[in-house]
């Protein structure tokens, strides 16, 4: 028999593979992707390199923290153990803030998707069918969200590897491309070079690959309901670069091999241009489809994600300790419920506000995704510092000088987003959340001191 009090450890090896693959994959990749091979050129499958590889070395720093103490449901317990309560509560509610937020735009998102079919749609009505759905799944058992988002990232893998396979097949045969020109991978470096905007571009591109990447992290908080954890988990970390090899660098190979990188509109996803380019009938219906699922993907793992980080901080007295409490199926319901009505918000703010108002919440979202990076990145670096044998069979490769460049090139890119000025503003917001957390924290103690 399981304790009540522990969460079930039902998620497989199949599942933890998926949620990291989902993590990987967001609709960054889908329509963003435009708009950062417009700033940088070829120069992007570079900085998806590049940013990939500090990711891996992230994970591989989380992944070292969950695997020397398994009886630790998330690397929140770590951030409480190796850098004080005050960093958890911190690095805890920012970290449900920006899952939070992300959902919410993602959620609006999927409202305008749904439109595409069925334009005369209440445009509130989407995004609360898929709450109501989500919520559902996830409270009836931990096993039911590890196969729905398997599912969400097995549609998602799909679409990268067919564009990644037509675009190479394409670029062999050196294929007529609609509106003129060839494919060919000589289109990669014959239009400007593989810097074509120069180092300001290139290095102004991090940004926009950064945002592709997060939530990948999530799978750090599967730790205390996977199987068998000390097999999981390093299997679906050391996959990632794989992954990112597969789905990131050979999706940008392939669409600037089929089409120059300076021909590529921002207004239309990239994807939708190569499907297009061989005459495939309802390209822009079929990624309507996939980038309406990965919106329903983020979703599902926000609704996971708050509630197991709401559990964690409960139980650590950083939250109303009601949300310790597990339901029948070990599920932190109330947490569940709580977060999900949170997101229920989004409903109303459909009626009364612009969709444009999301781009700036998904902004500060990420951006606070750096923040807990950094943190997590310390935390590893506090970890070893008091066990310097580490972990041995998953230690972070190359410490410490991969831990202390990983927090260099984090706190170069959120400079390098202060002055940008599309998102100046986020940053600012994102900053004075994090001091507010600060702030209330300290008036939450002496508040407890005094009674």
């Amino acid at each position: 028999m399981q304790d009540p009090q522990k969460l079930s450890r039902s998620l497989k090896s199949r599942h933890i593979q998926m949620i990291a693959i989902g993590g990987a994959i967001g609709t960054g990749l889908f329509l963003g992707s435009g708009t950062a091979i417009r700033a940088a050129g070829p120069a992007i499958i570079l900085s998806y390199l590049i940013v990939g590889i500090f990711c891996f070395f992230l994970m591989r720093a989380i992944g070292e923290l969950l695997l020397s103490d398994t009886s630790k449901s998330s690397f929140l317990d770590f951030v409480k153990l190796y850098l004080g309560k005050r960093m958890e509560f911190v690095a805890g509610w920012t970290y449900w803030f920006c899952w939070i937020s992300l959902a919410m735009a993602d959620l609006t998102a999927s409202g305008i998707y749904v439109k595409y079919w069925f334009p005369s749609f209440p445009q509130w009505a989407t995004p609360l069918i898929i709450i109501l759905l989500l919520l559902l799944v996830n409270l009836v058992n931990v096993g039911l969200f590890g196969e729905m988002e398997s599912w969400f990232s097995m549609i998602k893998v799909v679409a990268i590897l067919a564009l990644v396979v037509v675009g190479i097949v394409l670029a062999i045969i050196h294929f007529p491309v609609h509106g003129g020109g060839t494919a060919g991978f000589s289109n990669l470096v014959s239009h400007g070079g593989f810097f074509p905007t120069g180092a300001i571009g290139f290095f102004m591109s991090f940004q926009m690959v950064v945002f592709a990447f997060v939530g990948i992290e999530m799978v750090g908080l599967t730790a205390g309901e996977t199987t068998d954890p000390k097999v999981n988990l390093p299997k679906a970390i050391n996959s990632l670069p794989i992954r990112i090899g597969l789905f990131y660098i050979g999706s940008m190979v392939a669409i600037m091999s089929v089409y120059p990188w300076n021909h590529i509109t921002t207004t239309t996803s990239p994807f939708v241009q190569v499907f297009s380019s061989i005459g495939v009938v309802g390209a822009a219906g079929i990624l309507n489809f996939v980038v309406l699922t990965a919106a329903m993907s983020a979703t599902n793992s926000a609704i996971f994600s708050t509630s197991r980080t709401l559990h964690a901080l409960a139980r650590s007295g950083n939250a109303p300790k009601q949300f310790t409490k597990l339901g029948r199926n070990n599920v932190p319901n109330l947490a569940l419920r709580f977060s999900s009505a949170i997101l229920f918000v989004i409903v109303i703010l459909n009626y009364l506000m612009p969709a444009s108002i999301f781009n700036l919440i998904s902004g500060v979202s990420t951006i606070n995704f750096v923040f807990v990076w950094l943190i997590l990145l310390w935390c590893h670096v506090k970890y070893r510092q008091k066990q310097p044998a580490g972990y041995a069979a998953f230690s972070m490769p190359g410490y410490p000088v991969t831990d202390y460049i990983s927090i260099f090139f984090f706190t170069a890119v959120l400079i390098f987003l202060l002055f940008d000025s599309s998102t100046m503003l986020s940053v600012i917001i994102a900053l004075i959340w994090f001091i507010l957390m600060f702030v209330v924290y300290q008036v939450m103690q002496k508040s407890t001191r005094k009674a």
